[in-house]
Parts: structure tokens; sequence; C-alpha cells
């Protein structure tokens, strides 16, 4: 009797969620929002969310936070001396410490915040004014794959829900037609595999949509049948044999409905992905801003998936994140060795569709409801490892946020006169989940899932929104 009635009780679902919605100031309005958010939306805000979109920036491979966005001229005084006769110096990855290193660039102040920012970034740098770099990022794991599983999950366990996962379970979609949590592949899957997007515990609906740059994002989402009408006559049987199976299977309905949606969501797919890769109604002056046009192919990579993040956007999509870029196979910012070379060119790829991105969002008046999250998984050593590269770090490193309720034109934290430890206003994984979550309007100790006896939350036990870097 319950099996057969799960749609009634679903009705009653929809009539309160109606009712909820009803009183959201208007921020969701309509039949077309209330659908959309059906699958997700357990939680309204909890206060007035500044964010409603996130697109997450991943810097694969940790940058280093001495030669972006963290001056150290103390480097430039001791270059080439024992770091072992100036500070205590930890444990590393590869355990092959050279002599303090430099930084090969210099910085540059920008804008009227007077920001200092590499001079592997000068397009970043002329946003200055609308970002907030944290300096004093620390991670709890030195080594990619955990670290990865930590930034992305909140636990450095494979097998967590990603936070793109807990954001879509917590606010679900805007559209109906696309999936609320997006990740563009630009050809580099970061150590730890797609379990760094996957959905974990949460109901399969939640996991992240991979896209891939090119004319086929998604595998088969062509149609390929002549026949008019046959995608509907199999999706049909496909609903009354799964309605059936239903029925008779115990324990395994959220499998079968996540199943059901998703072939729904790819059928309806198939309608909105062409046209959201489709970049023919983008003028020539966009795609000069990101990097598309022919006079420097190292960008188009890069500026193709930022692009695409802000028409995703657009479309209403919650959670994109972006990956690196194959760069002349360098390998992503993990530079052990040929440090200059590596993040010259991974630095080249990214930093002018970057800038594209922030000033396109700020000109179309999304990015003061959209938050853009730039960031590595850790940092890297003040040192060489051997003579010209550098090792993990995870007790401290930079990243930066943009947008979505962030105030602009600051720095947030302090590391040590080397930049190797953070002396200031430590800012950990779980402090970054709990303020972007704060940004979209939800309490962090509030979105929980409850599982193998216990609540789960993206910030475990932990966490503290970062209020002083809130507009």
């Amino acid at each position: 009797m319950l099996s057969r009635c799960a749609c009634g009780f679903g009705s009653i679902a929809l009539m309160g969620m109606f009712g909820s919605l009803a009183s959201c100031s208007g921020r969701r309005k309509g039949l077309e929002a209330a659908l959309a958010n059906v699958g997700g939306g357990i939680m309204l805000p909890g206060h007035i969310p500044k964010a409603k979109h996130i697109i997450f920036l991943y810097m694969d491979g940790g940058v280093s936070q001495v030669d972006s966005f963290d001056p150290k001229p103390r480097l430039a005084l001791e270059n080439g001396e024992d770091p072992a006769s100036k500070f205590k110096v930890d444990a590393t990855q590869f355990n092959n410490v050279g002599k303090i290193l430099q930084s090969p660039w210099s910085f540059q102040r920008y804008g009227e915040s007077g920001l200092e920012v590499s001079e592997l970034f000068p397009h970043i740098g002329s946003c200055a004014d609308d970002i907030t770099v944290i300096r004093s990022m620390v991670s709890n794991f030195p080594e990619h794959t955990n670290a990865n599983y930590f930034l992305h999950t909140g636990s450095g366990l494979q097998g967590r829900p990603s936070m793109g996962a807990w954001v879509n379970y917590g606010l679900g979609s805007e559209n109906a037609n696309l999936p609320g949590y997006v990740v563009l592949d630009g050809g580099l899957i970061p150590p730890g595999g797609l379990d760094n997007f996957k959905n974990g515990f949460l109901p399969a609906g939640f996991q992240a949509s991979i896209l891939r740059s090119g004319p086929v994002p998604v595998a088969n989402i062509r149609p390929i049948d002549s026949i008019a009408g046959i995608q509907d006559d199999k999706l049909a049987y496909l609903a009354r044999q799964d309605a059936s199976l239903l029925q008779s299977v115990v324990g395994a309905g959220d499998e079968i409905e996540s199943a059901i949606r998703n072939y729904e969501l790819a059928y309806r797919m198939q309608s909105s992905i062409p046209e959201l890769t489709e970049f023919k109604a983008e003028s020539e002056a966009t795609k000069k801003l990101y990097g598309l046009d022919s006079t420097d192919p190292h960008t188009r990579n890069y500026g193709a998936q930022c692009l695409m993040a802000r028409r995703l956007v657009e479309r209403g999509v919650r959670f994109i994140e972006l990956t690196c870029p194959q760069t002349n196979g360098t390998d992503r910012w993990d530079q052990h060795g040929n440090l200059k070379a590596g993040h010259e060119a991974n630095a080249h790829a990214v930093d002018k569709p970057i800038a594209g991105l922030l000033k396109d969002l700020k000109l179309r008046g999304l990015l003061e409801d959209t938050l853009v999250v730039w960031t590595g998984e850790f940092g890297r050593t003040p040192f060489a490892q051997g003579t010209d590269g550098r090792d993990h770090n995870p007790s401290a490193f930079s990243m930066w946020m943009a947008g979505g309720g962030v105030r602009g034109g600051m720095v947030y934290g302090r590391t040590d006169e080397y930049g190797y430890r953070v002396e200031e206003n430590p800012v950990t994984v779980h402090d970054l989940h709990a303020t972007m979550l704060h940004l979209l309007g939800i309490d962090h100790k509030q979105l929980t899932f409850h599982f193998g006896g216990r609540d789960f939350r993206l910030t475990d036990v932990h966490g503290n929104v970062v209020h002083d870097i809130l507009a």
C-alpha cells in the first residue's frame, strides 16, 4: 500500500513545499522554480543569502603561495641559504630539501586596494578590487589524493559526498533541464579521480555531471534515433519497468528512483546541452575577453570552460567546478622541478580566462550573486626541492574569493616571513566550506544527512564562518 501510494505522499510534500516557497521573499517564484527544486532543496535559507551560485576554480596540484599571492622579500635576501639554519624544517613529501628559493617573479600592486599579485597573473591582478585573498589557508594532508578528498568532501577518506553534492542536496536546482552540480573537465581529472565529485551516501541524483570541452560534451547527448517519438516510447517503457521493480524490491528504492530521475534528466539535457555549448551567439568581443580568439591557442581550453561556467550560471546551475587544462605536457601545478616553466605555462593558460570570467560576470550583473572560489589543495615550500622545484606544504597556502557577498580588495590572514607557516587567522578547509554555505544562506551545522547511525555534514564537527571577509 505504501509503495503504491508513494506519489500521493509526494503530492502532500509538494503542497508543503509550495507553501514554504511562497514565503521566501520572492527569491524563487512560480511553479517552474518549485518544480526545478524537486529532488533537492531540503533547506530554506536560514538567513538572506548573498550567493545563488558557486564557480569553483580548482588549481589542481598546489600553486606556490610565495610565487602567486603572498610575496616574501626575505626569500630574495636569503636565497641559496640553508633553510634549517633559519627555521625548523618539517618532513616533506619527497625528503629532498634544497636551499631557500626566492620567487622567480616580481610582484606588483593593483587597483585602488594596492593588492599585491605576482606577475604570473597580470589579468587577475586587474580584478584586484573585486577579490579577497586569504593567505592563511591550511590543510590536514600533504599528499594529493587525500588532500583532494579533504578539499572536496571535508574528509581525507574516499567515498564522502562532495561539496557540490551537499549544495545540490541542500538547495536543489533552479533548472529542471540541467544538473544542479556540473564539473567541467579540462583534461586533467585530479588525483583521487571522480570520487572527488561523487554523491557518497547522499542520494545518487546529487553527484556531479561531467561535461567535457568540444562538440560532444556528454557521450550520446545527441539523439541517434531517426523515428519520431521513439525516445518517448523507450522512456515510457523504462518507467513502467522501473515502477514494477519498485513494488518488488525492498531497500533499494533510492537507487531505482535516482535512476529514473537520471533517465528523465538525460532526456531533457538532449535539448538543453547542445544549446548551452554553442558559442555562436556570443560576440567576438566576449570570446576575446575569455581568450578564445585565435591569437593565443594556449588560453582556448580554459577560456571555453570559463565561458561555459558563465552560461551555466545564467541557466540556474548551482555549483560549477572547473578542472585544470592540459598545458604543453605540464603536470598541473605540481612543480617538484622546473618551477619557472611549469608555473608560467599553467598561469598563462588560466589567467586571462579567469579575469574574463570575473569581468563578464560583473558586466552582466551576475557577480553579486555568484561566488567565485580559486584554490589548490595545499601550498608549496619556500625552499627548493632539489634545485628548481618546490615540495608540498599543507601548513600554509593562498586562495581567493570574489563576488557573492565577499569583500573585494582585501587580504586576510598572514604567514611568517618565509611563507612557510600561518601566523595569523588560520583558515581551515572546514572554515572555507562553512563560509561558502553561509553565503548561500545555509547554516553548515544544520545541513545534515543521517547515515550509518548518525548525522553527517560537510564540515563534520568543525568549521567557522570567516565573517571578516564578508561584505
